[in-house]
């Protein structure tokens, strides 16, 4: 009885697994050959362009995608990104990583799905806080996200 209990719950959690990443990815920026991201001597992602679309960065389906090599240092390269933002007018930001939300298919990942980094973004005299989606799974141009600028 114990083993038919233990194999229902065995099947029930890998449907659930399954049913929560669909088998096609909704990411709209992904794109292999895009240029690793020069270095800057502060240790940041050296960002110069602006994005144009209002959707990059603060829509699920348009995450910043920062990418990593290994485990070791999954979160190393969103900071790298979130280090080189300031405010709209130079203001100097702070970031706390929210959740990881948005399940997706990846092949960069042992489980072969991948999730979202939520991160909120705050400087002084902002009056609502914001929030934007950082993919450390995929590659794609780096871009800064409308109504922010690069840190001086």
């Amino acid at each position: 009885m114990k083993k038919i209990i233990k194999l229902s719950c065995f099947i029930a959690l890998t449907v659930l697994l399954n049913s929560c990443v669909s088998t096609k990815s909704t990411l709209k920026n992904v794109d292999d050959n895009a240029p690793i991201p020069t270095l800057t001597k502060d240790n940041t992602f050296l960002l110069t362009e602006y994005s144009k679309d209002k959707k990059y960065g603060y829509d699920p389906d348009y995450p910043i995608n920062v990418f990593y090599k290994n485990t070791k240092d999954e979160n190393l390269n969103a900071e790298r990104f979130l280090n080189a933002l300031a405010g709209p007018k130079g203001e100097k930001i702070t970031f706390t990583k929210l959740e990881s939300c948005c399940p997706f298919p990846t092949k960069r990942s042992e489980m072969g799905a991948g999730f979202l980094d939520v991160y909120e973004l705050t400087w002084p005299g902002q009056s609502t806080p914001v929030k934007l989606y950082l993919n450390i799974y995929e590659r794609g141009y780096l871009l800064v996200p409308l109504g922010l600028s690069v840190k001086r």
